[in-house]
C-alpha cells in the first residue's frame, strides 16, 4: 500500500492514550534507526520557524540536516524536510516500504499518524549529520520524546492543548520540560512559572537548562540584528532568531549571518501577494504576536477555529488590529461552530461576514489555524 493511502487509514492521535505504546515501540526498533545529533524542539510558539532557521543554517555550514515539522499546509511531503527541500514521494515511499519491514504488524497497526510519520522521518533521515525535531502535542509523552537527544531548545510556553497537558502553566511547562534529557534552552518566556519549572527539574535531575540570553554574546546578536533588518522580521521571529544562534553557538559550530535565510519560513506572517498575510498560529501567544507586529495597521481578518482553542480571547486580542472579520468555513470535524463564533464577535463589538472573495482595497490577514489558511491556498488563492 502506497504511504499516503496507509496514512489515511490512521488516527492522529488516539482518544484513549497509551503513554507507553511509542517507547514500547521505538525499544524493538531502535537498533535498526539512524543515530544523527538530534535537536529537540519543544514548546507552544514558535518551534516550526526555529526548526527552519536551525535546519538551514546548519545545512548551510555544511551538515546534512532534516527538519521534523508538523502539520503541513499543503502536502504531507511539507512534514520531513532535509537539506533545505521537501522529502520526495520516492524518498517518502522507499522509507515506507523499508518500515513496514521493520516494525511488527501488530506494531505497524497500533501506532497513531504522528507516532508512525516520527518513525518513518528518521528513516528519511538516515544519513543525515543533525536532526532538528519538533514536538507534536507535548513534551515528555510525545512521540518524538523517545530518542536520543544532543540539546533540547524551549520556544515560549503558553496556554494550549491543555486536555493532554495541564491546566495551568506550571503542569503545561513540566510537562513539556520532562522531555529534557541532558541540556536545553530557554527562549525568552512570558510566564515566570516556566523558569521556575525549568529551574526545578534542573536540580531535581541534574540537567543543563540555560536561558538565551545566558548563551549570546554582543557578536551574536550582532549577527542576528542583521539578519533581521535583512529580512524585516517581526519580534517574535527574531526571539526564534535568536534561539536557533544560542543552538549553534551550544554545538560549538561557527556561523555568520550569511548561513540564515528566510525563504522557507512559510507560513509565519508570510505576505503571499500585496495585500495578503497568512498565519498558521492558532492560540493566543500567537494572536498576541500578530498584534504586537502589525500594531498600528489595520486589516481583514480572514477567520475560523478549532473548537477547542480559546477563540474569544484570540479574537479580544487581534481587536485593534481588525477592519472586520470575513468568516471562512473549513471542513474539519474540530472546527468551531460559526454561529458560536459569529456570538463572540458580536460581544466584542467586531463586525462579521462570510468570506466570498478578496477585494484589493484592504489588506488581509489569514490565521486561525492550519486548516483555515490550507483551504485559503486551496480554494481561494491557488
Amino acid at each position: 500500500m502506497r504511504l499516503k493511502e496507509y496514512l489515511d487509514l490512521k488516527p492522529l492521535y488516539y482518544e484513549k492514550i497509551d503513554y507507553e505504546r511509542m517507547p514500547r515501540v521505538y525499544e524493538k526498533v531502535k537498533a535498526a534507526l539512524p543515530t544523527p545529533k538530534i535537536v529537540h524542539i519543544i514548546g507552544t510558539n514558535g518551534k516550526g520557524t526555529t526548526g527552519r532557521f536551525l535546519a538551514d543554517a546548519l545545512f548551510s555550514i555544511g551538515y546534512s540536516t532534516g527538519h521534523y515539522t508538523s502539520p503541513h499546509i499543503l502536502e504531507f511531503n511539507e512534514r520531513i524536510y532535509m537539506d533545505g527541500k521537501n522529502a520526495s514521494d520516492s524518498e517518502l515511499q522507499e522509507a515506507h516500504q523499508e518500515l513496514q519491514e521493520i516494525l511488527r504488524k501488530d506494531y505497524a497497526t497500533s501506532l497513531s499518524y504522528f507516532e508512525y510519520t516520527t518513525l518513518l522521518a528518521m528513516l528519511v533521515f538516515r544519513k543525515c549529520d543533525y536532526v532538528v525535531m519538533e514536538a507534536g502535542l507535548g513534551g515528555e509523552h510525545d512521540a518524538t520524546a523517545v530518542f536520543p537527544k544532543t540539546l533540547t531548545l524551549v520556544t515560549p510556553i503558553a496556554y494550549d492543548h491543555e486536555a493532554f497537558l495541564g491546566s495551568n502553566i506550571k503542569e503545561i511547562a513540566t510537562t513539556k520540560l520532562n522531555a529534557v534529557q541532558k541540556s536545553a534552552i530557554l527562549g525568552v518566556q512570558k510566564y515566570e512559572e516556566v523558569y521556575r519549572a525549568a529551574e526545578r527539574l534542573a536540580a531535581e535531575k541534574l540537567l543543563n537548562i540555560y536561558r538565551v540570553d545566558e548563551i549570546l554574546d554582543e557578536s551574536d546578536r550582532k549577527i542576528r540584528d542583521e539578519v533581521a533588518k535583512r529580512y524585516s522580521l517581526a519580534p517574535y521571529l527574531i526571539q526564534n532568531l535568536s534561539l536557533s544562534i544560542a543552538a549553534l553557538k551550544f554545538l560549538g559550530l561557527d556561523y555568520s549571518a550569511e548561513n540564515f535565510s528566510c525563504e522557507q519560513l512559510f507560513g509565519r506572517l508570510t505576505k503571499i501577494a500585496k495585500n495578503i498575510t497568512i498565519d498558521v498560529g492558532h492560540n493566543v501567544l500567537a494572536a498576541q504576536s500578530i498584534a504586537d507586529a502589525l500594531k498600528g495597521e489595520k486589516v481583514v481578518l480572514v477567520y475560523n477555529s478549532y473548537r477547542d482553542k480559546n477563540y474569544q480571547e484570540i479574537l479580544k486580542v487581534l481587536k485593534p488590529i481588525l477592519l472586520h472579520v470575513e468568516i471562512i468555513a473549513i471542513n474539519d470535524q474540530r472546527a468551531a461552530s460559526i454561529e458560536d463564533i459569529k456570538t463572540v464577535l458580536t460581544n466584542i463589538g467586531v463586525k462579521y461576514k462570510q468570506f466570498k472573495a478578496i477585494k484589493s482595497e484592504f489588506n488581509y490577514l489569514v490565521f486561525g489555524s492550519f486548516s483555515v489558511v490550507e483551504t485559503f491556498l486551496r480554494e481561494y488563492y491557488e
